[in-house]
């Protein structure tokens, strides 16, 4: 049992006064009712008053460095409870390495552009995207967008303060300050230089809702595809009767002949030019009836996809009954007319579905593709070249043209807009979204009435009705299946064709693919699986971003995209301004724009953002007028570049570069995996052709406490505010870190929180008064030079030896990423080792307080001296994951300055003895099985028992036991501890086989090994007893394979655990009963003298009033150990006792004594 914090209540209370009365000095402070929330008040005041962080870096000057990427936060929302928990993973491994005598620079950052900040600024101005030049200038909405990212940093701050998260505040990077851009510049700058910059025509993914183009890894951020129920239609393409196609219409008598195609968008099928078909996939002509118009009709699909479309009883059915039947039934009559291969139907042309537009030149065949499959659909894919990048690439390669209109620029453009709506030249849909999803419920409420219908019907419905009613359409349902979303606006994205700039990394997989395996993931299945895969699939990045606020990509071009130029400086750029104002080729708002920017620029105050950047020119090598790309780059490149940029490389800080890159360690979300964890690795690869971090966590989720995510509209999230003032960050912290692995989902219960405050915290807080109440009762001083393993006891020397494993367990687990494993094996020490054995059994040699004049005994010195040892080394050990109680207990105990600015303990040689740990252990074990038979059988723990066997074979067990034997009869309160020989049959033994131990080693082979087990003899059992296993019947069998089930004998009462058997005898002799007794008598005086408000040092007399006989005789055969015990001068009984007296209450009688202080 830990140590009880009602006891250490009453210990303040009565020491208090004690230390009051006598005029004692206190050493060591003590505390009543710790709050650990103003402990973390208390201890951050003290940092910030006394500069502890940056004394942390200072006095590390000329140290070997370990560097740390802070991946920026955007301020333009708040924090949750789950950043407290990444930013303690941060802190805890920059904290150890400062311990471990390491310079540990982090500086902090802010991600300030990109879409999280345009929209809210969308939405606070009540705008879209295409106001912006119109109803608000470019340059104001940049403006807004300046002032609201920045706009919860006093949040941020604070939170990052009171949950104890060291990183510089003060000098941040920042990334839409002009020295970090031209840092972004000068690094594309260096990608185009090598030819990994490139413009394309491609289809790309574009959200509508947020107006730009997507990169494959922000498509592939979790929660990204959803799972939707869409509108599916399979189609009817109505083959024309040509040579190619003559073979179908022989086969079908001259009837009409449809080609079946799948589709999960219907509103793609206005702009269809091709069906795909897969070369040597068999397909077969199939006569039937369309079962919306119940016309005959003669289809193509895939062989083994007729399953899908008819049942197999209609095969060769009835198709006159069919035509006769007025209900016609569900079963449609079918027959499999010709088989033939994709190469065969190769060219055939056939009717346009939708004639809306027409193409500009051929279409309208069937082509081969290499990625059409049989798993789904019908064999044939409907190609449609402006909404998917198959498409797109099948119909180049066979001349295919796209279906488009033109703009009002002349621009040829889709059938959809960037809106994510149909042109006007789709008549019977013209401007209606594609997308349900990106109407608002008023919006959906108009559309309902225009349509006239009484529930809004999306266009694919729609236009599943139209081709029903045309007979184009053979099969209409619902679909679930998954369909990308925008990682910002949660509305559903597009395949859309654009121009666009990309990063060709797809030239460098094999290098990126390379230094992967070179860093160090934790989780490692994260750095193999996840991101490994993620390489080995890459496509080069879109690098465009069709928006207003970010980092304008560097690039000129002329207007007919003949010649270029990409600028990595201010610098070069200010010279070409130059150079383009006095060729005199410039009209005079275009010199206007230069002059205006070369001027800020020499200024210091150069914009790098739209429209600055707009509205300036340069020449090209030939002398023609060239003007900025409009679009900006992907916000992931800007803070993938960070390394680079915070420092404003190469333009300043080449040495501080160079020393803080690559990173040591970074962490963040595993949703990071293909976002800034790609960036960071992508553009190391291609610029400096190293990593750009060594080791890398990444955390999971952290979800509510029944798994679910958290969010406000839910209204279950945690406020992390609400949380740290309550609670305390170091309760908090240690909570999340020893809960789950940082890379596992947290299910995070503020009950878990209560729960660690009080069993650990709270344990080990108590055990610290503990040592300071007794400490400075003896005036106790701690030795400079540590212990004296001079006067140790068995147990001094057990707990310096479990402690000196701790701290190898502990710097292990720091060093290589793993704090969860070193936060438990700091609990499990404080709460199993050091509260519940070590102080617990030791507690009398801190008892009886001794006069300070004459020296405190050696033994307790050596008491004194090794509990001390103990918590400082703990406070040092736990105060990367609890930093501000660490420091506070480390104070507390030495007066240092700070836990913070020592050096981690090392590794004491000295104190390691195996031997002892292993004998401690067994004595816990043995201690344990004792406490668990009083707890079930209801034997008190103050009643005495004779003996406890302990059957064991090897003779090195013995001799463990014998270490302890003196120790654990004190523990279980028995009067001896037999060490026997199993062999001697004292104990019925019975053996069953483990089913979960055979079954992954054995297999098929468990059954066998099984009946083996059953069959073994009782020398068999001794002999994997004592060797730890045995070959029996060809099979190896170990001690872990088999159960040992123990039969009680008359007269004792067994229990077993991990191989371990004792019997404890519950024989009572009336000896036994009466030292029983006088425990008893002892605990209720204890009470006694508790209630009465005496110091723990007040002698006292004992009058106890004749009661049963039974109880006055234990009393007076035991009265000089109940003196000793309590602290009696005297006791005597009495016939009768005058005046007030007290009750002691015991099971079978009632007594009545009174006690008196002696001055």
């Amino acid at each position: 049992m830990a140590l009880n914090s009602s006891i250490f209540s009453y210990f303040c209370f009565n020491f208090a006064d004690y230390f009051i009365k006598n005029n004692k000095t206190v050493a060591f402070k003590e505390y009543k009712n710790l709050d650990y929330a103003a402990v973390a008040d208390e201890v951050l005041n003290f940092w910030k008053e006394n500069q502890i962080f940056e004394q942390s870096i200072s006095t590390r000057e000329g140290n070997p460095t370990f560097t740390f990427f802070e991946g920026p936060p955007s301020a333009n929302g708040t924090p949750g409870i789950h950043h407290v928990m990444a930013r303690t993973i941060k802190d805890i491994f920059c904290r150890y390495q400062t311990l471990k005598g390491k310079q540990v620079k982090r500086k902090g950052g802010w991600d300030t552009h990109g879409l999280p900040v345009e929209l809210q600024v969308e939405k606070e101005l009540g705008i879209t995207k295409e106001d912006i030049g119109r109803s608000i200038s470019v340059e104001e909405y940049n403006q807004k967008c300046r002032e609201t990212v920045m706009k919860f940093t006093d949040q941020w701050n604070d939170l990052t303060q009171k949950m104890g998260y060291w990183v510089d505040l003060e000098n941040p990077y920042v990334t839409y300050q002009t020295p970090y851009i031209e840092s972004v510049w000068n690094l594309l700058k260096r990608l185009y230089d090598k030819g990994l910059l490139y413009k394309g025509y491609t289809i790309q993914p574009y959200s509508p809702a947020a107006g730009t183009g997507l990169s494959s890894h922000e498509l592939n951020q979790p929660g990204c595809y959803r799972d939707v129920k869409d509108t599916s239609l399979t189609a009817q393409f109505e083959a024309i009767h040509t040579d190619k196609s003559a073979f179908l219409f022989e086969k079908s008598s001259g009837a009409p002949v449809y080609l079946l195609a799948w589709t999960t968008t219907p509103w793609t099928l206005p702009s269809n030019s091709a069906l795909t078909a897969g070369k040597n996939i068999d397909y077969v002509l199939v006569k039937t009836f369309n079962p919306y118009t119940y016309l005959p009709v003669h289809v193509v699909l895939a062989k083994d996809l007729v399953k899908n479309y008819f049942q197999a009883a209609a095969e060769n059915g009835d198709f006159d009954a069919y035509v006769a039947a007025e209900k016609k039934p569900n079963a449609i009559p079918y027959q499999l007319v010709s088989t033939f291969k994709g190469a065969d139907i190769a060219g055939i042309e056939y009717q346009q579905l939708m004639p809306y537009v027409q193409p500009a030149s051929p279409a309208f065949r069937v082509i081969l593709g290499d990625f059409v499959t049989t798993e789904d659909g019908t064999g044939i894919v409907h190609t449609a070249p402006t909404f998917g990048a198959d498409d797109f690439r099948v119909a180049q390669q066979n001349n295919i043209p796209a279906i488009f209109v033109q703009d009002e620029n002349g621009k040829d453009v889709p059938l959809v807009n960037r809106q994510g709506c149909f042109v006007q030249e789709v008549t019977d849909y013209a401007l209606e979204p594609v997308k349900e999803a990106y109407l608002t419920e008023e919006e959906k409420e108009a559309a309902k009435i225009k349509q006239g219908r009484d529930k809004y019907l999306s266009v694919d419905e729609r236009i599943a009705i139209q081709l029903k009613t045309e007979n184009k359409a053979f099969n209409v349902q619902k679909f679930d299946h998954p369909y990308p979303h925008c990682w910002r606006t949660d509305k559903p994205v597009l395949y859309y064709p654009l121009d666009s700039w990309f990063i060709k990394t797809t030239a460098v997989k094999d290098k990126l693919i390379e230094l992967n395996n070179t860093i160090n993931w934790k989780p490692e299945s994260t750095g193999t699986g996840r991101f490994g895969n993620w390489l080995e699939n890459l496509v080069d990045w879109n690098l465009s971003r069709s928006r207003y606020w970010g980092t304008p990509l560097p690039i000129w071009r002329t207007e007919d995209g003949s010649e270029e130029l990409c600028f990595g400086s201010v610098e070069d750029l200010v010279q070409a301004l130059n150079q383009a104002i006095n060729s005199g080729k410039l009209s005079p708002d275009q010199q206007k724009g230069n002059a205006a920017f070369i001027a800020a620029a020499q200024a210091g105050e150069a914009d790098l953002h739209r429209p600055y950047v707009d509205n300036i020119y340069v020449l090209s090598t030939l002398g023609v007028v060239m003007a900025r790309e409009a679009d900006l780059i992907d916000v992931w490149f800007d803070s993938g570049a960070m390394p680079f940029a915070q420092w404003h490389y190469p333009f300043e800080n080449q040495e501080i570069f160079k020393q803080s890159y690559p990173a040591d360690f970074i962490s963040e979300g595993v949703d990071q995996t293909r976002g800034w964890f790609f960036t960071l690795h992508a553009i190391s690869t291609m610029v400096e052709e190293s990593v750009a971090f060594k080791n890398v966590v990444s955390t999971g989720l952290v979800l509510d406490k029944n798994g679910n995510k958290m969010s406000k509209r839910l209204g279950n999230a945690i406020d992390p505010f609400d949380t740290l003032s309550k609670y305390g960050a170091d309760p908090t912290r240690w909570y999340m870190i020893t809960n789950a692995q940082p890379w596992d989902n947290l299910k995070f219960d503020l009950a878990g929180i209560t729960e660690v405050r009080n069993k650990f915290f709270g344990t080990l807080t108590n055990t610290y008064n503990f040592f300071a109440l007794y400490a400075n009762l003896d005036g106790f001083t701690p030795n400079e030079l540590g212990v004296d393993l001079t006067n140790l006891t068995e147990l001094d020397r057990w707990v310096l030896s479990k402690l000196s494993s701790l701290v190898a367990e502990v710097d292990e687990a720091y060093a290589t990423y793993e704090p969860t494993r070193a936060g438990r094996a700091v609990q499990d020490f404080v709460c199993d080792h050091l509260s519940n054995w070590y102080v617990r059994l030791s507690r009398r040699r801190f008892w009886n307080p001794e006069d300070t004049n004459q020296g405190i005994s050696a033994d307790k010195a050596a008491a004194y001296q090794t509990l001390h040892t103990c918590l400082t080394t703990v406070a040092q050990l736990m105060s990367p994951i609890a930093p501000f109680y660490g420091d506070w207990l480390y104070k507390n105990l030495t007066g240092a300055t700070s836990v913070h600015l020592t050096d981690f303990v090392k590794v004491n040689p000295a104190w390691q003895n195996a031997d002892l740990e292993a004998s401690m252990d067994m004595a816990q074990r043995i201690c344990s099985l004792v406490h668990s038979i009083r707890k079930v059988h209801k034997l008190k723990v103050r009643q005495p028992l004779a003996q406890v066997l302990v059957p064991v074979l090897q003779e090195s067990v013995r001799e463990q036991i014998r270490q302890v034997e003196d120790l654990i009869k004190s523990e279980v309160n028995v009067k001896l501890v037999n060490s026997l020989n199993d062999a001697s049959g004292v104990l019925s033994k019975k053996v069953k086989p483990n089913f979960k131990a055979l079954g992954p080693k054995f297999g098929k082979d468990m059954k066998a090994v099984a009946e083996v087990i059953t069959g073994m003899s009782s020398d068999d059992l001794a002999n994997i007893e004592s060797t730890g296993s045995a070959t029996l019947q060809g099979f190896e069998i170990a001690l872990a394979d088999i159960e040992i089930v123990t039969e009680d004998m008359p007269g004792y009462l067994t229990a077993s655990e991990g191989g371990l058997t004792i019997a404890l005898d519950n024989t009572l002799t009336p000896e036994l009963v009466q030292e029983g007794m006088a425990r008893e008598f002892v605990n209720r005086i204890q009470n006694l003298r508790k209630e009465s408000g005496f110091d723990v040092v007040d002698k006292i007399t004992i009058i106890v009033e004749q009661g049963p006989s039974a109880w006055m005789e234990s009393i007076q055969i035991f009265g000089a150990y109940i003196q000793q015990e309590v602290q009696a001068l005297s006791i005597t009984i009495s016939p009768a006792l005058a005046g007030s007296k007290s009750e002691l209450v015991m099971d079978d009688a009632t007594l009545f004594a009174q006690i008196q202080v002696i001055n």
